[in-house]
């Protein structure tokens, strides 16, 4: 049997990831997601098996957790990629690396600024607060970094784990918003000398201004402002170039996002409004997958349902015989159980994104945390988890 809601299942076409991999002109996969659903994870697994399949992949992390480091066997990861030892004869190979924001943000001011004029920069207190702390500079330094891998044309597949964020998607908006914020009027208005160009015929009108805003934010804070600005703008011009080229990039035909939820009301929610904004954006997607999933097992068992084993168990628990069978029909109602919930909550998204392609991970009895568990991810990527046969999520039956 089936597991449904009881009502018409949306038709969902299976996420054909291995077809997605193989492609040579998928350059770019995005994993995105709210926070703790599997995104490194998924983004791993994905860049292994491309790696098995003959693809030279790089995988791009922002997890704090370093799980990607250990899951790949790898003593620490930074902002330098990393090669991945594969076993002997993999067609392909495998690096991996976690963004460090300070220092792609150093690289991107080197790169753009004269020596001297890059020091000013470096060096300046206002900008070593932004590139550590402004809200945004992850995820522009995160798209920052895809883009100088892809220019570097050193692999031929590039995997992101994006960062996690719950405000839909951050990454997308990051490059905008703080272009904005560096070349908003307030901060040209803050880091403005008070005794050049319309200022200074504001006189004393103006000196009493600075004068309450100095009391306000300080004074080193305004000097530390105004020398950043005046630095920074020669620089200025190349961060926004750089950032529209990327967005171009995202919106190519060789870039795949794959939305990743897990089957709960919130996770899912996310993923619906994930699949809308991208949908928005011109984004090309390429499926949804669903992480850590229960499927019910093959066999006879699972014609069984809920209200049968639950049935079954009370006759047996009251003649007081055959414990074990009562232990298996009461966690098999259990289990039964749970997957009409997952499937309730899959009826309804899919209701609102029909076509949306889809890949099933059930949940795994331990953490990730070396090649074989990645492996174990990638295969069930590929074809669906272990014992979903006869339980997908593309059914269209009723109970």
């Amino acid at each position: 049997m089936n597991v449904t809601s009881g009502e018409d299942t949306p038709n969902a076409p299976r996420l054909d990831v291995d077809t997605l991999l193989d492609d040579p002109a998928t350059r770019i996969v995005v994993c995105c997601g709210a926070g703790g659903v599997g995104k490194t994870t998924t983004a791993a697994a994905l860049g292994l098996r491309a790696a098995e399949r003959g693809r030279h992949a790089v995988v791009i992390t922002v997890d704090p957790a370093r799980r990607l480091a250990q899951s790949l066997g790898v003593e620490s990861l930074d902002n330098t990629p990393r090669p991945v030892a594969l076993p002997e004869g993999t067609r392909g190979s495998l690096h991996a690396m976690m963004l460090d924001m300070k220092r792609t943000f150093d690289e991107v001011v080197e790169e753009h600024a004269d020596p001297e004029r890059a020091r000013q920069i470096l060096a300046n207190p206002f900008y070593q607060t932004l590139s550590t702390s402004f809200s945004g500079t992850q995820e522009y330094m995160a798209m920052e970094k895809l883009g100088q891998l892809r220019q570097s044309g050193a692999w031929d597949l590039i995997v992101v784990d994006t960062p996690p964020s719950r405000s839909a998607l951050d990454f997308l908006d990051a490059p905008q918003r703080l272009g904005r914020f560096l070349d908003g009027r307030l901060i040209r208005f803050l880091s403005a000398p008070a005794n050049t160009g319309a200022f200074r015929l504001l006189g004393a009108g103006f000196s009493l201004v600075t004068s309450v805003v100095n009391k306000i934010l300080g004074a080193q804070l305004l000097d530390d402002l105004r020398s950043f600005v005046v630095a920074f703008d020669t620089v200025f011009g190349g961060f926004q170039a750089r950032a529209e080229r990327t967005y171009r990039l995202l919106q190519d035909p060789g870039t795949a996002f794959v939305v990743v939820a897990v089957p709960d009301t919130d996770a899912l929610r996310e993923a619906s409004y994930f699949v809308d904004r991208l949908t928005r954006d011109s984004m090309p997607l390429a499926g949804l997958v669903v992480n850590r999933s229960h499927p019910l097992p093959d066999g006879a068992g699972r014609r069984l349902t809920a209200a049968q084993a639950a049935e079954a168990e009370a006759v047996l628990r009251g003649a007081g015989t055959h414990p074990l069978a009562s232990a298996a029909l009461r966690l098999h109602a259990e289990r039964v159980r749970i997957r009409e919930h997952e499937a309730r909550l899959r009826d309804r998204m899919l209701s609102e994104h029909r076509g949306i392609r889809v890949a099933e991970v059930a949940a795994l009895p331990e953490d990730v945390h070396d090649l074989a568990s990645l492996r174990t991810i990638g295969a069930a990527l590929a074809d669906g988890p272990s014992g979903a046969a006869g339980d997908s999520w593309d059914s269209s039956t009723r109970h």
